[in-house]
Formats: C-alpha cells, sequence, structure tokens
C-alpha cells in the first residue's frame, strides 16, 4: 500500500460530491452527481430523501473509478451534510417517511412563534435563536402532518434527525444510528455543555429521545462505508460549514471564515463569550473526544439562492453577469439598494418573513450588483458583530462559489476594511472533514491564491450606510 488518502463524502443543496485526497491534501479524484429541489410559494424546500442517498452513493462509485486500484489507499472516510435539514424514517427498513426538508425551509414558522416567550432561554441553552429554520420545529411539522410519520412512532419504528445521521444509517454497512455535535447543535434540541439532547427541549418540542440518533464526537469510529467492495471506516462526521475552518489546519481566532454558497456563513472560532443581546450563533463546530471547539457564527440565509431568486423573479441571466462584473465599471452605475430577506432575513435580525425588496429602479445589471452587494453588506453586519471580542480581525478566508468573482471579493474586503484571502480550493468543506481524517497536519496549510486589500470605497460605504439604515428603519416599523 502506498500513502493513505482520504475520502470526503459531502452532501449539499445541489449536488452530492465525493473527493479523495492524498496524505499532503492534494485532491486525487472528484465525482459529483447533482439532486433537485422542490420549492413552492408557501416558502417549502426539500429534496426526495432516497434521492439524496442515491446520488452520495453514485458519487462515491464514480470516484472509486476515477481513483481506480489506489482505493486501497483509501485509509479513512468523512461524512459532511448540510446542516439543519431533517428526514424521518423507518428504523426497521430504512425507507423515508419524509422528505429531506431543507435547512431553507420555514414551514412551521406560524407554529414556533407560540414558543416566544422561551427565545431568550432557548439561546442560553442552545446558542441558536428560535428560527423555523433549525431542525426542531421541521420535525414537530412531520409529526403533526405526515399520516407515515404518526404510524411509525405509534409502532416503535420510528427514526428523525438531521440528515446526516439518515445518510449514515442507509450508506454505512453496520447502519449506526448517531450524529455529531455540529448537526445535533442545529436542531435546537441539543444541549453544547452537555454534548447530549436537552430533557427540557426535547419536552418543549414533543420528540422523544428515543426516536433521535445517540450523541457521538465528530472524530469517532461511526462505521464502515463500502468503496470498491472494500470495508473503508467512517471516522469523522460534520456539519458542511463547521467543516470549513478545519481546510487548511487548526484554525486561527484571529481570522474568519466566510463560505458562500446557497447561504453565507461567517466563522470565527471562539476566544470568549459574546456580549449579552448578540444576534450571532454560538456552534459546535468539532468534538475530538478530548476538546470542544466552538465558534461563533452569522448567517446570511440569501447568497446564491438570492441570485436564484433574481434569475427566477426578473427573468435574469446572473451566472453571465457574474462572469461579465469582473470587467465591468460598476463605478458608472447606480446599483438600487436590496434588502434581502431571501429564505429568510437571518444573522444578527432574525425575521423570518421578511419580504425582499429593491430600493429604486435599476437595469438589470444595477439589479444584479444590488443583489450581490446586499450579501456584502450582511457579512459586514456579522463581522462587526465579531469585533466586539479580542483578539482584534486580521483577515477573511473565503471559499464557495461567489469566491470566484474578482468584484466580490474586492467589495467584501473594501467594506470590512480587512485582507480577504481567496482560496483555490473550492470544495472547502470537503476539504475541511479530509483535513480532520488526517488529524490537521502542518502539511495540509495552503497559501491563498489571491488576496484583495481593502481600498478606500467611498462610493460603496456610503451605499452600506443608506442599505443598513432603511432595513433598521423598516425592522422598527414591522
Amino acid at each position: 500500500m502506498g500513502e493513505p488518502m482520504y475520502l470526503a463524502v459531502d452532501q449539499g443543496g445541489h449536488a452530492s460530491r465525493a473527493l479523495v485526497f492524498d496524505a499532503d491534501g492534494r485532491t486525487v479524484g472528484s465525482a459529483f452527481a447533482a439532486i433537485g429541489t422542490a420549492r413552492n410559494a408557501l416558502g417549502h424546500v426539500e429534496h426526495d430523501a432516497d434521492e439524496l442517498v442515491a446520488a452520495t452513493r453514485q458519487a462515491i462509485d464514480d470516484v472509486a473509478q476515477h481513483v481506480g486500484t489506489r482505493t486501497a489507499d483509501i485509509a479513512s472516510a468523512g461524512l459532511v451534510t448540510q446542516r439543519s435539514t431533517i428526514v424521518c424514517w423507518d428504523r426497521t427498513t430504512g425507507s423515508a417517511l419524509s422528505p429531506a426538508i431543507s435547512w431553507q425551509d420555514r414551514r412551521n414558522a406560524r407554529w414556533l412563534q407560540r414558543l416566544a416567550p422561551r427565545a431568550a432561554w432557548i439561546k442560553s441553552r442552545t446558542g441558536l435563536v428560535l428560527s423555523p429554520h433549525y431542525g426542531a420545529s421541521k420535525l414537530r411539522w412531520c409529526l403533526d402532518h405526515l399520516i407515515a410519520v404518526k404510524r411509525a412512532a405509534a409502532d416503535g419504528r420510528l427514526a428523525l434527525g438531521p440528515l446526516s445521521s439518515y445518510l449514515a444509517f442507509r450508506l454505512l454497512t453496520d447502519k449506526p444510528f448517531v450524529v455529531d455535535p455540529a448537526n445535533a447543535s442545529r436542531t435546537l434540541l441539543y444541549d453544547p455543555q452537555a454534548l447530549d439532547w436537552s430533557a427540557e427541549l426535547l419536552e418543549l418540542f414533543g420528540i422523544a429521545r428515543e426516536w433521535l440518533p445517540a450523541c457521538r464526537p465528530s472524530v469517532d469510529a461511526h462505521g464502515a462505508l463500502s468503496v470498491a467492495g472494500r470495508a473503508v471506516p467512517v471516522t469523522v462526521m460534520t456539519g458542511d460549514q463547521s467543516a470549513v475552518p478545519f481546510a487548511w489546519g487548526s484554525p486561527a481566532s484571529d481570522c474568519v471564515f466566510v463560505n458562500v454558497g446557497t447561504g453565507a456563513f461567517a466563522q470565527r472560532t471562539l476566544s470568549e463569550p459574546l456580549p449579552a443581546g448578540s444576534g450571532l450563533l454560538t456552534s459546535v463546530v468539532l468534538q475530538d473526544g478530548r476538546n470542544v471547539t466552538l465558534a461563533h457564527e452569522g448567517t446570511v440565509n440569501g447568497a446564491g439562492s438570492a441570485l436564484q431568486w433574481l434569475a427566477e423573479s426578473e427573468g435574469i441571466d446572473t451566472a453571465r453577469l457574474l462572469e461579465a462584473l469582473d470587467s465591468t465599471d460598476v463605478e458608472a452605475l447606480n446599483p438600487p439598494l436590496f434588502l434581502n430577506g431571501v429564505s429568510g432575513l437571518g444573522a444578527p435580525f432574525w425575521v423570518s418573513d421578511f419580504e425582499s425588496r429593491f430600493l429604486g429602479p435599476g437595469t438589470p445589471l444595477e439589479k444584479f450588483v444590488g443583489v450581490l452587494e446586499s450579501i456584502a453588506f450582511l457579512i459586514r453586519v456579522n463581522i462587526d458583530e465579531m469585533r466586539r471580542v479580542p483578539p482584534p480581525l486580521r483577515s477573511i478566508i473565503l471559499t464557495g462559489g461567489l469566491a470566484r468573482s474578482a468584484y466580490f471579493c474586492q467589495c467584501l474586503a473594501d467594506l470590512v476594511e480587512l485582507d480577504v484571502k481567496r482560496m483555490d480550493e473550492p470544495e472547502a468543506s470537503a476539504r475541511g472533514v479530509a483535513c480532520l481524517m488526517a488529524g490537521l497536519p502542518n502539511s495540509w496549510q495552503a497559501a491563498p491564491g489571491e488576496i484583495f486589500s481593502s481600498k478606500s470605497n467611498g462610493a460603496l460605504l456610503a451605499r452600506y450606510v443608506a442599505w443598513l439604515r432603511n432595513l433598521k428603519t423598516i425592522l422598527s416599523t414591522t
């Protein structure tokens, strides 16, 4: 056998991916299988749960074929998934009893409002705000509305929980019923201090502990995955965004990791608690059996999904405009301000039913710039919250689809007044879980592909100030 390699299995919002990394952190093979997403006017966002299993299995098989005989060198596998996406299934047969209800879904927001008087207590216990984006209200909806789920509960066959648990149950040969802390902590049912489900929160949401998977560390012996007929141990399970800070080794607390995909997520490993009243989240990003790593996290729900919203509502080819923007004189444009509530207004405001709107007219290109800037504006608000605790921030590590846009990178650098380091590795979640499998070696550290230094941009800052003022005014009157 040669040097060890690591298989990262990444189930995301648009596709399932499988990547193999060598001992030095280089990608030696990759494959992906697209998945579908169903949306409706009620705000439901879901995937076919069986399709997710099939797509993930396909990606694994395809990358094994690509790597060929070197699959014998795969020392371990890791599973990284969308957080806050949930599934209900039959523990006897493994059959899905519900769709995979996406993290973007807000279908039970009205029911959740009845718990508003307990919101402060819930945040003190979970580190999360009371939001329909998290798993508990989605699980409650399934229990209240899906006949198959009710029957399974009555018959003692019900399993439910984060998507990671469902995929592990379906894909791993020994069918483990387990959950890692990064995914468990996005349910509103998990106590990160106890590293276990909270009896009080389970009672509050009416969810029985026996329906939920057993809580295990992120780094653990989770089971085995069949890869080209060979049983490969699965040693890491975590959430997609939780893996990002580890993509290049142990994360530094003076750096913010920003990953911009369907949503945008800003994370800073925890140096001390945030001041009271902060709208940021506290998330478990790693438990290795000995230590727990927490992070301050800001969530922007409308990133890639906001561009998709623009394409659908305005008939704008956003992919073409994004490519053309780097050669466009943006200073000659007059983009309208865009108040971005796509998929709900996230951190630090947390308004699940905020109506997205443009303030003023614009050409298709100007509206596109307005939406793109709104993503950067929301990231700036969240990073300002992170600056309330030491040490001073020194840089941003930027990954994800929008990192390909030089305009977006420079816009963010100018707004936040920090260097933005754009990384060449587009699959940061997969690289993060692979780096954890490898033990966070120093050899995996990588230089950024390009550094965007902050420049003075008075027009952009003026638009940001006007955007924030308008947003706060509307929030104060609704």
